[in-house]
């Protein structure tokens, strides 16, 4: 894949006080890219839910080309590829940001599901940065996606 109109892909996920850290954390590894010398980063944010139970943010943010591609190749194992090309006008919002939602569940089992549970947010190159570019580049990377895989 030559050019990935992508700037940066955001993947973020909740661990709850019910929760295991590290199977959270490995549902959100299924989409970041393996380093041989160093895992990628994942930040972890505490907070608080409503009745003071703990809630770990974590949070990973995909730059390099290479490795956005790596991201984005794990999203053409979804079985419902070609509804989410279908559905790129209403994932796209007005400031050219590409959102999924995936199943955390089946990413811990190493499978790309949308869901809920990890939020995907691709901020896709439009110029100008026009909604309907930046669907169109999306539409473009994704197609291509699909016809590599």
């Amino acid at each position: 894949m030559p050019q990935i109109p992508l700037h940066y892909v955001d993947l973020r996920t909740f661990c709850y006080a019910t929760e295991d850290e590290k199977r959270v954390e490995e549902a959100l590894r299924t989409f970041l890219p393996d380093r041989d010398d160093e895992p990628f980063e994942i930040e972890r944010v505490e907070s608080e839910g409503h009745y003071g139970d703990r809630i770990l943010v974590l949070s990973a943010r995909v730059e390099n080309a290479d490795d956005v591609r790596h991201v984005l190749s794990r999203l053409a194992d979804l079985e419902s590829f070609d509804d989410l090309i279908d559905e790129l006008d209403e994932r796209v919002t007005e400031n050219t940001e590409l959102f999924l939602r995936l199943d955390k569940q089946a990413a811990f089992e190493g499978d790309v599901r949308l869901g809920d549970g990890i939020t995907f947010r691709g901020k896709v190159e439009a110029y100008p940065a026009k909604k309907e570019k930046a669907v169109e580049n999306a539409e473009e990377v994704l197609e291509r996606l699909r016809d590599e895989h």
